[in-house]
């Protein structure tokens, strides 16, 4: 099989990094790397063009990580409470999602995208939660979330009472 030398455009986590010159079999470069914009072949040309595009990219991830890091000070003190409607047991009659915390921050003045908040699974029962926020690919902070029955609190007492209720029912 022949194999040919490309530059990498972008980051592809089973090849390598942008800027990077690997050998690759030449359908593989024709058919998916060259048309979808991942990679041009390794000319003197191209090569001198990736290394400034490369030095641009740079100074602007650095900036961005500057701008994530000051965002991630402001934002350090930031604590998040939502109010659902809650069974007796804590089990949210809903959920509280992404979009919800999204819509939270951004409500505070934090222009958030809702890719950006890390939530597994929706929460669904009343409690404390920390929800991880990447503000840029090495910038994470945690935002302590709070949910809440509605109406306000539930006690600490009242919610191990009802634990114990529910499982001495499932127990007989």
């Amino acid at each position: 099989m022949a194999s040919i030398n490309i530059l990498l455009r972008e980051d592809i986590d089973t090849l390598g990094g942008r800027g990077e010159i690997v050998k690759v079999k030449a359908g593989y470069a024709r058919n998916f790397l060259l048309p979808r914009g991942l990679a041009t072949l390794a000319t003197k040309g191209n090569i001198k063009q990736v290394e400034q595009e490369r030095e641009f990219l740079l100074k602007k991830a650095a900036q961005d990580r500057s701008t994530a890091e000051a965002q991630a000070e402001q934002m350090k003190d930031i604590r998040l409470e939502f109010e659902r409607k809650a069974g007796e047991s804590g089990t949210l009659f809903g959920s509280v999602t992404s979009m919800d915390i999204t819509d939270a921050l951004n409500a505070k003045g934090y222009e958030i995208d809702r890719r950006k908040v890390n939530l597994k699974d929706a929460i669904k029962e009343i409690g404390d939660f920390k929800v991880d926020v990447r503000l840029h690919r090495d910038v994470v902070i945690e935002v302590p979330v709070t949910v809440l029955p509605e109406g306000g609190k539930m006690s600490p007492v009242e919610k191990t009472e009802e634990t114990k209720t529910d499982e001495s029912s499932e127990t007989e």
